[in-house]
């Protein structure tokens, strides 16, 4: 992913890194050679283009725009701490060094919220940019810029963006990045000067991998070609609210409570009298019935019904195309973070860890450094250190000298998909024709021709997204809609409602929150921390801990849920304003001295006045997380640093405590499955990467899926390369004697159904009770057995089928089996490293590494059950803090410090992170200066 001077003094690497710079100039004279034989397009690089890029770490370099020289402190993984006597030397230098370091990350992300990948990689972005362009990140970003942001904040995000372009000055693309070079074969691309906004708007691309349930709303519109009501019901659970806690459970729960039972609750929109319950969109309300083959088509109607069907497929695959920015495109994004306060703790002052889950990505999303006045004063305010984004001032999660923060995805409900009436060239609204606003935009394309296009946009800024793809065009043609609806002439179009869409604050709130000095100050921030909604964890060295929920968080009218798209024509179904911030929830010092955010239910709907989502997570990582706490404080126990580090590699499967007890009741007659079950018996149900039984089990649970679900799922909902013979539902595909037609599934294997997470844990909890229900159906295959309305023959044959898929794999003999052998992380650089020629692919990225855990673990290093055992998303980096001592900290990434593939700090961090270490975290100018490698001075 991503991407004046002059040097008086100094060596590049530091004596720490001695060792491993060896190794890795043993690399690149091995690259070069390699090079210089005719393996990359018959031309070579030299050494000195591979290592012109790396940053000079000692010595000094003057920087014009300084106030005062500025020391630049690295450890032994290259990680920055920054002393500067002013905010904006401060900043200038984080850009600087943030450049030094991941220019070219930078770069493409500018790129990629901007709608410009096909200016550096050519006309197969252009699809993408057109997408992009349509949403208008950069534009809204301008916006915040011009218009929002705090004059602080714009002399802060000016002082970084003077510092990233001190470092571009003089230098030639090679000069800053190994892929520049690569580029420079086919193409003469050269990085353009950085910008404030190309900062911020880089808050409107994470904000959109964490933009809660806009995938779910695609995926039960397509389920209706195939199931009815009432099965999709049953695929999309209610959240168990009477087994798995929400966040809050104390305090402005009850105040919330209180006032919502009064009538006293209204918000910033009059909803306050919605009674959505915030559970399960598609709830049995519908008498639709599961009865029969779920092969068929369910029998649906109104805009909920086969509302887009499967040409909502054309959506799906725009926005499964866009590169993911922090996550699988919105997919599976989850996260750990919990805080327990003095009480359970060795220390007596609280400790507070944080796991964010995405897409793993080579360099790591995140960046570790800190920011430090030397002194902090009105005009030096700053002593913070964490994780923060390439291209971003500030820290985003961490801790300054009083306070530490973490964050985990919310997944509240911030978009919405409309079906817009067209009429001439304008849209219907209530019964009158409204004008679109529109704009053209020209995109340039490296060795091709500009192409233009042009954006359509509603009055209240939604734009059309089915302008951007064919098959949108069809959803507007057959999306079925009730009587009501107003005739469709040559078809609906498609909308997006976004609260990312609308100028923001988030940009202010980094600011505020990297100097709080308390809950009061920390909540001021989190006021303006407007999109994406967080759960933020809190915690203070006086001993305090708190959550609270920040956001712009719509309102929808009596009935209307945005789990389904909506129709555009109809004034009722459009927001009706934002929830008060007052009335967002939060908790501050709860009696059991502990919070836990996993993605679970932040409230019980029951209780809270406004609904907040459809689509929670289903609760399965932080009820585990729970029950560790509680184990570890049950008769007086305290909890250590190293223990909450240990929570974070928990391996546990829950869906296996629920499952095997049933597995191994089976009586099965092949010895060698037997032999596999076996394994089943006696094992703890950890997922560790040595682990046989893991391996085995694993292989079962997809089967399971596979048979039970994934077989019955739509074409678009399946993983490519699936081909299945299916009941014809308007089908093109080619039909066999008995009327059936063969379609394949057209879904990457990273987002294809069922994926095998926590929704899927429900679905087959609910089921497992009902050891007839149609699911567990599926016809024989050669000599391997069916099952009719059979549980246990289901898992029979699941198990059968998943004795010899792993002896297709691992070999037959179950001695040689690990989880690790399939569950393996593989590091990609996110441009290049996918796409670009296999050598420069193997260059660029790294891996495999065997890892333990998975899917809806505490230790979330997920895959995809439709898709395979490979790892798709991780815990991107981890921390524990200490308030007590903040030099006790401990914290890592998932690669390293540098985005330069040949430097040692390119994943230095990587084979710990596997092994579930952490660092030492230095954050005291004594700590600091004890564990500096090398120092680097910026002068004025």
């Amino acid at each position: 992913m991503p991407p004046n001077t002059t040097a008086t003094t100094g060596d590049k690497p530091g004596k720490s890194g001695r060792k491993k710079g060896r190794k890795a100039r043993l690399i690149v004279l091995v690259l070069v050679l390699a090079i210089i034989g005719g393996i990359a397009y018959g031309g070579y690089w030299s050494i000195s283009t591979v290592r012109a890029s790396f940053p000079q770490t000692k010595g000094s370099i003057t920087l014009e725009g300084l106030s005062g020289p500025v020391d630049v402190k690295r450890d032994g993984y290259g990680i920055p701490q920054i002393y500067a006597s002013s905010d904006e030397d401060l900043f200038m230098a984080q850009g600087y060094v943030q450049a030094q370091d991941r220019f070219y990350e930078m770069d493409v992300r500018r790129h990629m919220t901007s709608g410009r990948l096909s200016e550096m990689f050519g006309k197969s972005q252009v699809d993408n940019d057109e997408f992009l362009r349509t949403l208008g990140w950069d534009r809204v970003a301008e916006e915040e810029y011009d218009k929002e942001l705090s004059a602080s904040t714009k002399k802060y995000l000016q002082a970084y963006a003077k510092g990233v372009n001190a470092y571009l000055a003089g230098k030639d693309a090679e000069d800053i990045s190994l892929e520049y070079a690569a580029l420079g074969f086919t193409n003469d691309y050269k990085p353009a000067q950085w910008t404030p906004v190309d900062s911020v708007s880089w808050l409107k691309a994470m904000a959109w991998d964490l933009r809660g349930n806009m995938q779910d709303e695609i995926d039960r519109a397509l389920l209706t070609s195939r199931l009815g009501p009432q099965q999709i019901a049953e695929l999309y659970p209610e959240y168990p609210y009477d087994r798995n806690g929400t966040i809050v459970q104390e305090g402005r729960y009850d105040e919330l409570t209180e006032a919502f039972e009064q009538g006293g609750s209204g918000g910033s929109g009059d909803s306050g009298d919605s009674d959505d319950s915030g559970s399960g969109s598609t709830d049995g309300s519908s008498d639709g019935s599961t009865e029969g083959s779920t092969d068929g088509a369910g029998d649906s109607s109104g805009t909920e019904g086969s509302a887009l069907q499967s040409q909502l497929s054309g959506l799906y695959d725009v926005l499964d195309d866009l590169p993911a920015a922090v996550g699988v495109n919105g997919n599976g994004i989850g996260s750990n973070s919990w805080v327990v306060a003095g009480e359970h703790t060795i220390t007596g002052k609280p400790l507070l860890a944080n796991d964010p889950h995405l897409s793993a990505s080579l360099p790591s999303v995140w960046y570790q450094m800190g920011l430090h006045c030397r002194t902090v004063s009105s005009t030096c305010q700053y002593d913070v250190s964490g994780y923060t984004f390439a291209g971003m001032p500030g820290v985003i999660i961490g801790h300054n000298q009083d306070i530490s923060w973490g964050m985990t995805n919310s997944g509240v409900d911030v978009t919405d998909l409309y079906l817009e009436k067209l009429s001439g060239d304008g849209y219907v609204y209530d019964g009158e024709v409204e004008a679109f606003t529109t704009r053209e935009e020209t995109i340039k394309v490296a060795g091709g021709s500009p192409k233009k296009i042009v954006v359509r946009q509603t009055a209240d800024g939604m734009p059309l997204l089915s302008d951007r793809d064919t098959e949108l065009v069809k959803v507007g043609k057959k999306a079925t809609v009730d009587a009501a609806a107003p005739d469709r002439g040559d078809g609906y179009a498609v909308a997006l409602k976004w609260t990312a869409l609308e100028a923001g604050t988030t940009m202010d709130a980094v600011f505020e929150m990297n100097r709080a000095a308390d809950w009061d100050d920390f909540r001021a921030a989190a006021k303006k921390f407007d999109v994406p909604s967080q759960n933020l964890i809190y915690a203070d060295t006086e001993n305090h801990i708190g959550y609270q929920l920040p956001g712009k968080i719509p309102t929808r009218a009596k009935g209307v849920d945005g789990s389904i798209p909506s129709p555009g024509w109809d004034s009722k179904y459009k927001w009706t304003g934002y929830i008060d911030f007052d009335e967002l929830p939060y908790e501050y010092d709860p009696e059991r001295g502990y919070i836990v955010t996993a993605n679970q239910a932040v409230v019980d709907p029951e209780k809270y006045p406004y609904t907040l989502t459809t689509d929670w997570g289903y609760g399965t990582r932080s009820e585990r997380i729970t029950d560790l706490i509680e184990l570890k404080t049950r008769n007086g126990g305290k909890i250590s640093t190293d223990d909450m580090r240990q929570m974070q590699l928990d391996n546990d499967s829950q869906i296996a405590r629920l499952v095997v007890p049933a597995l191994l009741k089976i009586n099965l007659d092949d010895p060698d499955v037997r032999e596999a079950q076996e394994l089943l018996q006696g094992w703890d149900y950890t997922q560790d990467a040595d682990s046989a039984a893991a391996a085995y089990f694993n292989a079962v649970w997809r089967n399971i899926l596979k048979l039970a679900f994934g077989n019955k799922l739509p074409k678009e909902l399946r993983v490519k390369g699936q081909c299945l013979w299916v009941d014809p539902v308007n089908s093109t595909g080619p039909v066999d004697e008995t009327g059936k037609v063969r379609e394949c599934g057209q879904r990457d294997g990273d987002q294809a159904q069922p994926d095998g997470g926590d929704r899927w844990f429900e679905v087959v909890r609910n089921l497992m009770g009902k050891p007839d229900s149609d699911w567990w159906t599926t016809p024989e295959s050669g000599r391997r057995p069916g099952a009719d309305h059979n549980r246990d023959k289901l898992f029979e044959r699941a198990m059968i089928d998943a004795r010899w898929e792993l002896t297709a794999k691992l070999g037959k003999d179950i001695d040689t089996w690990s989880w690790g052998r399939l569950h393996r992380l593989f590091l990609k650089n996110q441009t290049l490293g996918t796409s670009g020629p296999g050598f420069l692919q193997y260059v660029l990225n790294r891996g495999p590494w065997k890892l333990s855990g998975g899917e809806a673990a505490v230790n979330a290093a997920g895959w995809n059950a439709a898709g395979g055992y490979d790892v798709v998303w991780v815990p991107s980096m981890r921390m524990v803090v200490n308030l007590d001592d903040f030099d006790k900290s401990k914290w890592i990434n998932l690669t390293g410090a540098s985005g330069h593939a040949f430097s040692a700090h390119y994943t230095d961090q990587t084979a710990k992170w596997a092994k579930g270490e952490l660092l030492d975290w230095s954050f005291s100018t004594k700590a600091v200066g004890g564990n500096t490698s090398d120092t680097l001075v910026l002068k004025p």
